[in-house]
């Protein structure tokens, strides 16, 4: 093959440029050598997680009627490892002693303190059967499901490198768990 035909060989887009690559439609992820993408969430999907953002938001992130000290985020690209591993939690905090500042660009680079997918029938599975694996592998300490459909959230905090079920909750139930035990709303907010 002569050089100038090199040139013209297309060679196949790495995985984290397919997914820089996608529609704006879509959310991409990378877990365990495999893109997924799902489009952008539904209606309930939002609104739980506006809900559950602004109830942690102001007394964790801003410190108004709350400890203050946290970074809580809404859809973060996260990087395990650089351009390989990524995930993209629907909320994502981090402590700013481990994180004193937001990244300058899209990626973050520090694994979270905690993490809550808003579950949907289209992403409950990978969800579960994909994330939590993955968020465990990487030690993050709390993860919090919410299904919005069936008005419930699951805690889970992480116990070694297994998840152990702290609570769980529905419809109108208090929450106060950890790691946000500083404060109690009503799982309602997430609903209305």
């Amino acid at each position: 093959m002569s050089r100038s035909s090199l040139a013209q060989v297309d060679t196949p887009l790495s995985l984290y440029q397919q997914l820089l690559d996608l529609p704006d439609h879509l959310t991409g992820e990378i877990i365990n050598g495999e893109l997924f993408t799902q489009p952008r969430p539904a209606g309930r999907h939002v609104n739980a997680e506006t809900g559950l953002g602004a109830a942690l938001r102001f007394p964790f992130q801003k410190g108004k009627d709350g400890p203050g000290g946290w970074w809580i985020l809404a859809e973060p690209e996260v990087h395990f490892v650089r351009d390989t591993v990524v995930a993209v939690p629907d909320l994502a905090g981090w402590r700013r002693e481990r994180m004193p500042a937001v990244p300058e660009d899209h990626r973050f680079e520090v694994v979270p303190d905690w993490v809550c997918e808003i579950l949907s029938p289209s992403t409950q599975q990978k969800d579960r059967a994909r994330k939590l694996p993955l968020y465990a592998h990487y030690g993050i300490a709390h993860v919090w499901l919410v299904d919005p459909l069936a008005r419930l959230l699951e805690a889970y905090s992480l116990s070694g490198n297994a998840w152990v079920l702290v609570a769980t909750l529905q419809e109108d139930d208090a929450v106060c768990l950890p790691p946000f035990a500083a404060i109690s709303f009503s799982l309602a907010d997430l609903w209305a």
